[in-house]
């Protein structure tokens, strides 16, 4: 039984298998009366732990629950039995959590998927889904996954930063932050760019919540994690296929769908495949002030990606480069430094030399607070 202390895990077993035996709501009165007939000690605290197991367990994320609920913790990861790890934002850490065995995990990662209405077996062993309360839950079983079966937890924050927050938080310079609120006053179309978990999203939902009230926002995402302080905002998440392959609906679609909701701001999440060109004509054709994320390494390989992106939608590198350079007026990248600190690394604008276009870095800031001006910096500057 996943536990930081407590109750043996065989006594917890059995408790939950007598009590499966018999119908009826899992109480702590429950608990007790079949603690007296199996004849284990029955205390208070004992029935209040065993039933609180037993509770996590059966429904929500079970023995994650805690640190799920922690609101600094951004990710969860479990590695087959043993410790279970987070990221509060300064790196992975050990927790004190632990899963037992091989099987308490597998039962865990299947009874997730099931939460999702997806199914997570031999057959299927792998699985990606949003779980009821916007977690993101991936999930590979062994022996595909070692060593053991694999669980990893996007754990949504329920509010947006606001932009003093991320400033506080090293995130952003003040003349970072200052850059950001004339992006959107002057209704700049803008990228994020940035590895994996380097805070795309975060500064994407602190940025959009910049947005006047009057102004509608539509969301297209993937999966749902982008949770802008506005009141106006209306959002569209994919959906896989089901066990039958059927009933998919991607995000190419979508922002087709989102294009006749009257957007104000149309916002794709995480641009990740075909959808950029869709995102991208919607931009040429007076879609001001749109945005959204895109997985590079650096600024400067932003066209390409989108060049890679619009190429599994049959669009050739030159043709998907002008539509960027047409399109996008400024790229912000965001990095994760060695000590755990997301932060706005570098404004680039991107330009067209010759016949062209390439991603120009305008404004650097170092992690010591640094500001240096790159070669387009006029540019950005008249942008602005």
């Amino acid at each position: 039984m996943g536990r930081l202390s407590g109750p043996a895990p065989a006594t917890v077993e059995a408790v939950r298998e007598e009590l499966a035996r018999e119908a009826g709501e899992v109480t702590p009165h429950r608990v007790a009366e079949v603690l007296r007939r199996q004849g284990r000690p029955v205390g208070d605290e004992a029935v209040r732990a065993i039933h609180e197991l037993l509770r996590r367990t059966a429904y929500g994320v079970g023995v994650l629950e805690p640190l799920v609920r922690d609101e600094s913790v951004t990710d969860v990861l479990v590695n087959g039995p043993g410790p279970v790890w987070v990221d509060r934002g300064r790196g992975l850490e050990q927790t004190a959590v632990e899963l037992a065995d091989e099987a308490e995990v597998r039962r865990l990662a299947q009874r997730l998927a099931s939460l999702g209405g997806r199914r997570l077996d031999d057959a299927t062993p792998c699985c990606d889904v949003r779980l009821p309360d916007g977690t993101r839950f991936h999930a590979v079983l062994a022996p595909v996954a070692r060593p053991g079966t694999l669980i990893s937890l996007r754990v949504p924050r329920q509010r947006a930063f606001g932009l003093d927050e991320l400033v506080a938080a090293g995130t952003l310079t003040a003349p970072g932050a200052r850059l950001l609120r004339d992006v959107v006053a002057r209704r700049l179309a803008f990228l994020v760019s940035g590895g994996t978990g380097s805070g795309k999203t975060t500064l994407l939902s602190t940025v959009l919540g910049l947005v006047p009230d009057h102004e509608r926002i539509v969301l297209v995402e993937d999966s749902s994690e982008l949770r802008p302080d506005h009141p106006h905002v209306v959002a569209l998440e994919a959906r896989p296929a089901n066990v039958e392959g059927e009933g998919a609906l991607d995000l190419r679609l979508l922002v087709r769908q989102a294009l006749r909701m009257r957007p104000d701001r149309l916002v794709v999440g995480e641009v990740r495949g075909a959808e950029v060109v869709d995102l991208l004509a919607a931009m040429n054709t007076g879609h001001e002030g749109g945005a959204g994320t895109l997985h590079a390494n650096a600024a400067t390989q932003v066209v390409a990606r989108v060049e890679a992106l619009a190429a599994t939608a049959g669009l050739g590198r030159q043709a998907a480069a002008s539509q960027l350079g047409a399109a996008v007026d400024l790229v912000l990248h965001v990095v994760r430094g060695p000590d755990g600190v997301r932060r706005l690394a570098e404004v680039a604008v991107p330009t067209r030399v010759g016949d062209q276009v390439v991603v120009v870095p305008a404004l650097t800031f170092d992690a010591d607070g640094g500001l240096r001006e790159g070669p387009a910096a006029d540019a950005l500057a008249a942008r602005l």
